[in-house]
């Protein structure tokens, strides 16, 4: 799978709500189910942006016009995440947790986490984190010991990233539609199922549960060509507390015995790794933002 497919389902990941991460085919390894899990919790910071008494909408359009004009009024979001991605073919479903921060313009972060339990305690590790600045996007993989590393300056994020920072046009790319199934969300939600206008081989379909309260999105259902569903469900989202510019730099030079692989370097896209700095000068790792990585709580 290349990277940029891969960038494509973590961008398409992204709307799921936080928003809004990561490849479907290659997904992170499953975080053990949280024990004694707590109930969901949907609350919207005190001073997130809201409708002003939005009239019931009654039309995707118009459901659509909404969660645009929230994620307009947004600065920065930090959200617990949980990501499911079934494959149709084996039936199997694998299941990660993670904490994810945004900030205008276009900076992102997703700190997919494992506990792992150490003699009497537990311990959180970032197992895979997707790092992106605006310019550039890292996919950091501890396991595997590499990186990948994209322009976005070459290969903007598509519409279904880039409305979450207040640009973009949901309708000019998806012909949107109320689903009414009630396969997804929970009683009360609106959801949407969005259909690309051009055809694409990375999805389908994408579905957004949105809250009727203020139009925020509280999970994504990404489902591709083949089948499979990629569903992230998003916990506790904060769009009040500031996020450090920090957070979203990452220091090729802080992972000395990691492989550096540029997809712009080569016409193959994943060709020509970059070889790895001399030891001695290495900058201190960028840390993730101060935030706890609990599991989030059970669906």
């Amino acid at each position: 799978m290349s990277l940029l497919a891969i960038i494509a389902r973590t961008a398409l990941g992204l709307v799921a709500s936080i928003m809004v991460t990561s490849d479907a085919a290659a997904a992170p390894a499953a975080a053990p189910t949280p024990a004694t899990p707590t109930a969901p919790v949907h609350r919207i910071a005190p001073s997130a942006p809201l409708l002003a008494a939005p009239a019931a909408p009654s039309t995707a359009t118009e459901v659509v016009d909404h969660v645009q004009h929230f994620y307009a009024g947004i600065k920065q979001v930090t959200a617990l995440f949980r990501q499911s991605v079934t494959n149709d073919m084996f039936g199997s479903t694998k299941t990660s947790d993670g904490t994810v921060w945004i900030m205008k313009p276009g900076k992102m972060r997703w700190d997919y986490v494992e506990k792992k339990k150490v003699g009497n305690d537990t311990k959180v590790e970032v197992k895979k984190s997707f790092i992106s600045n605006g310019r550039y996007l890292y996919v950091v993989e501890h396991d595997n010991k590499q990186v990948l590393k994209k322009n976005l300056e070459r290969d903007l994020m598509p519409v279904a990233v880039s409305f979450l920072y207040g640009k973009g046009d949901l309708k000019a790319e998806f012909n949107a539609e109320l689903d009414r199934s009630g396969k997804y969300g929970e009683k009360g939600d609106i959801v949407l199922r969005l259909t690309p206008k051009q055809p694409s081989a990375q999805y389908k379909n994408l579905y957004l549960v949105v809250s009727p309260k203020d139009f925020h999105v509280s999970q994504s259902v990404i489902v591709d060509a083949s089948n499979n569903v990629n569903h992230f469900r998003f916990y506790a989202p904060d769009f009040d507390k500031p996020v450090q510019d920090s957070s979203f730099e990452f220091d090729e030079r802080s992972v000395k015995n990691y492989r550096v692989t540029d997809a712009d370097a080569s016409p193959g896209g994943i060709a020509g790794a970059a070889t790895p700095p001399a030891s001695g000068s290495a900058a201190k790792a960028t840390a993730p933002p101060k935030t706890p990585a609990p599991a989030p709580p059970k669906p």
